[in-house]
């Protein structure tokens, strides 16, 4: 089958456990019924030729990583102000009934109606198959996975190592949670001690219930593979977890696409988006989305400048060549030129995107070289959707229609 080629026993026996394990069985069966499975290689939405490898040679994305001149930037000046989240932290049940602790990159845990879910759990030092080498973590997890306490299902978008971590599913493994993730991925999970009875697996458009939860694999446009071959035969996933009350989406990674909006009109729209909004390049555009594409994305998914959006990926680890600050600096201001609500939280420390207010401070200022003319003016949230407002309510009357309110949350 073209684009499956498993490796030779000799081979797969001298690979790094990291690697995970090629789909086989009723598994690669499964994956090869698919209507997203075309020439042997998982197909990105509406059959986009999404480029995923990077443009240009590696010698030149070499020298754009060891910059002497821009490689300053790209990590903090000083301790990134990490929330010491304590279990005490999380005993007392959110009063709105959904509450977000973002633990860095794309980690985040959701408590959701009374149910505990854990997005793409990262506890490990590097996102690298080998232990010596590899992006290194530039802040400290906010707790000990052992002591986030009980999580009734952990959501798995992808098996990139900065989403899919083995020290963080084997320590995972020795609880009694169940595990959603993309078609193909759960060989991985097999391999690494994950009972097949404690895996969910789905293709997009297809969802589980786990307890009050349903959770609904949605389409994104990237790619797989964690071993020296990239087969395209592991699916990735953005995901919508819909509770009795609640309904949250998490894009995992993706470049921007129109399907937001079909997700959006399907199973939308959603108190909270967990949006992918760092590690962006002009060399990979299609499989990382930038910030202002991010919000852009947020809109998509609500109809609108609604819900409030928690930007992800990007803080924790190295893995572009853009400022370590420009994430958090240019989702804020798209975010508010749009009159959209967005949480800041610094890693660890919980919010509830319903209450009154959320953080939304740009803490990351304080241990990020400042750009040149320095950072500009963040005025208070209340002010800046009252702003939005004004600035839309003149306009309209100037055009002599009726003026448009932009909701705050």
């Amino acid at each position: 089958m073209a684009g499956f080629r498993s490796l030779s026993p000799g081979l797969r026996a001298l690979q790094p456990e990291a690697f995970g394990a090629d789909p086989s069985g009723e598994r690669l069966a499964r994956i090869r019924r698919s209507p997203h499975f075309k020439d042997g290689v998982f197909q990105n939405p509406g059959g986009i030729g999404a480029r995923i490898r990077p443009s240009g040679s590696g010698l030149d994305i070499a020298k754009a990583f060891l910059d002497k001149d821009t490689r300053p930037r790209r990590s903090p000046s000083g301790p990134i102000p990490v929330h010491p989240t304590t279990l005490a932290d999380l005993a007392k049940p959110p009063a709105t009934g959904l509450r977000l602790t973002w633990m860095g990159h794309s980690s985040v845990l959701a408590e959701i109606d009374g149910h505990r879910v854990l997005f793409d759990p990262v506890w490990g030092e590097r996102c690298s198959p080998v232990p010596f080498a590899g992006p290194k973590r530039l802040h400290p997890a906010p707790l000990p996975l052992a002591a986030l306490g009980p999580v009734d299902v952990v959501v798995i978008s992808h098996d990139h190592y900065d989403h899919l971590d083995l020290p963080s599913i084997k320590a995972l493994a020795g609880t009694d949670t169940l595990f959603a993730v993309p078609l193909g991925v759960g060989a991985h999970l097999e391999h690494w001690g994950v009972s097949a009875d404690r895996i969910r697996e789905l293709d997009w458009h297809e969802a589980t219930r786990v307890g009050g939860l349903t959770l609904t694999a949605t389409p994104a446009r990237h790619f797989c593979g964690r071993g020296l071959r990239n087969t395209q035969h592991t699916l990735w996933a953005s995901w919508v977890v819909a509770g009795d009350e609640h309904r949250i989406f998490h894009s995992g990674d993706t470049g921007y696409f129109d399907g937001f909006k079909d997700i959006g009109a399907a199973y939308g729209p959603f108190d909270a988006t967990m949006i992918q909004i760092g590690a962006y390049s002009d060399l990979w555009p299609d499989i990382h989305m930038t910030p202002e594409e991010g919000l852009r994305a947020h809109l998509d998914l609500q109809g609108g400048p609604s819900g409030a959006i928690l930007p992800i990926h990007w803080a924790t680890f190295n893995l572009a060549m853009h400022p370590w600050s420009d994430p958090g600096e240019g989702t804020l201001a798209a975010a508010r030129a749009a009159g959209t609500r967005i949480a800041l939280p610094r890693p660890g420390e919980p919010f509830e995107p319903a209450a009154e207010t959320v953080p939304c401070e740009p803490w990351w200022r304080a241990v990020a070289l400042a750009p040149a003319g320095g950072w500009p003016e963040v005025l208070p949230e209340a002010k800046a959707m009252a702003d939005t407002v004004r600035d839309i309510s003149q306009g309209a009357a100037e055009d002599g229609g009726t003026p448009e309110v932009v909701p705050a949350g």
